[in-house]
Order: C-alpha cells, then sequence, then structure tokens
C-alpha cells in the first residue's frame, strides 16, 4: 500500500522541471512586458503550474 502512497505524493519530474523554467520566464520578463499582458508576481505561481501541465 505504500507504494501507491509514493507513486501519488511525489510530483512527476518532468512537470516540475516545466514549472521551474516556466517560472524562471516568467520572473526574467521586464515590469512593461508584464504590464503588457496584466499579469502580476502573485499570479506566478498559479501562471508557471498552468504553463506547466499544458
Amino acid at each position: 500500500m505504500g507504494f501507491f502512497t509514493e507513486m501519488f505524493a511525489r510530483p512527476r519530474p518532468q512537470e516540475h522541471l516545466r514549472y521551474r523554467s516556466a517560472l524562471a520566464l516568467l520572473h526574467s520578463m521586464s515590469n512593461a512586458d508584464r504590464a503588457d499582458i496584466g499579469i502580476k508576481p502573485a499570479d506566478f505561481p498559479r501562471i508557471a503550474r498552468e504553463m506547466s501541465i499544458r
């Protein structure tokens, strides 16, 4: 039973790497770019999660 707990409790490595790269991309944008598309730094984790799933 512990096997199933570990299998579902750990994040997938590919999604984790994609999440980190999406977050880095969002942090590298300039303030003008952020204002142009209407996102704020508080939205970065949510947007990075959405980007990593795709």
